[in-house]
């Protein structure tokens, strides 16, 4: 199927706007791997970008422009503990959203990069209690 535009006011670009963009919008995000690596902890963990930060060994301007853009198109919820801002995947996802994450979990089992990741979670939940809630696992 070729995506056209609806200068021709055919309905067409209505559509994509709705049943198909939840799906076109997960995997944009999901094409960058910093996002994938995010959501992959956000998996097992409540994190704030401090943790990010330790985990994925990347700027803070970095991890925080990508849970923004997450944040934009409701990958990712947000919630703020005194200082901490607190980021979680949705509570209760949409279909599209819950079946990819799955995907995601299942593909990364054997990927090394996705596995130090999980050891720097498990490193980093022995060692930092704090906020209360970030760290808890899923």
């Amino acid at each position: 199927m070729r995506l056209r535009d609806n200068r021709a006011g055919d309905g067409f670009g209505v559509l994509l706007k709705t049943a198909g963009m939840q799906l076109i919008q997960i995997y944009q995000c999901f094409c960058d791997p910093t996002r994938l690596r995010i959501l992959h902890l956000l998996s097992r963990s409540s994190l704030c970008v401090c943790h990010f930060q330790d985990i994925l060994a990347e700027p803070q301007v970095k991890i925080s422009k990508h849970l923004a853009y997450l944040r934009a198109r409701e990958m990712v919820e947000v919630e703020r503990r005194g200082n901490w801002m607190i980021y979680s995947l949705p509570e209760k996802p949409k279909r599209e959203l819950e079946t990819n994450l799955k995907c995601l979990q299942d593909c990364v089992q054997s990927d090394p990069i996705f596995k130090r990741d999980l050891r720097a979670l498990a490193k980093l939940r022995t060692k930092c209690n704090e906020p209360s809630g970030a760290l808890v696992g899923r």
